[in-house]
């Protein structure tokens, strides 16, 4: 019960986030989830989309590098502290998160919270010991 996410790697240059959210929408590609994250030079895009596969041939065939990547997509509580109750899992398991971002798209009331774990395996068992929802597409 995995979530793929894309990566794309681009230079950090005006409209270059356009290119790649025009490339998207002329492939018909839904976002679910985005995230970047960027240096002086580069910047690394991370989506979840309604369609992965059909989004990253789109993106290579304009040019672009990507990457797609096992994550987990973890639903919790919209409320506070839900969100320090799952790190709290991941602390006392010494399993490290490598990054993570939200999507408030979902049911009303949750959030949707995508992990790349360090420890991609043992994270998911934690995920399924704590009973905390984890979904495979939104």
């Amino acid at each position: 019960m995995e979530i793929k996410q894309i990566s794309v790697f681009f230079e950090n240059k005006p409209g270059r986030l356009g290119e790649v959210t025009k490339v998207l929408a002329d492939a018909g590609i839904n976002l679910r989830a985005i995230s970047i994250a960027d240096t002086a030079d580069f910047g690394i895009l991370r989506l979840i989309v309604n369609d992965h596969e059909k989004a990253a041939a789109a993106l290579n065939a304009a040019g672009f590098t990507t990457r797609i990547t096992n994550v987990a997509a973890v639903e919790i509580e919209d409320a506070p502290g839900s969100l320090a109750k799952v790190m709290d899992i991941f602390k006392t398991a010494n399993v490290n998160i490598e990054y993570l971002y939200a999507s408030l798209e979902g049911k009303e009331g949750k959030a949707v919270v995508i992990f790349k774990l360090g420890e991609h395996d043992m994270g998911l068992k934690l995920i399924q010991e704590n009973k905390l929802s984890m979904i495979e597409s939104f």
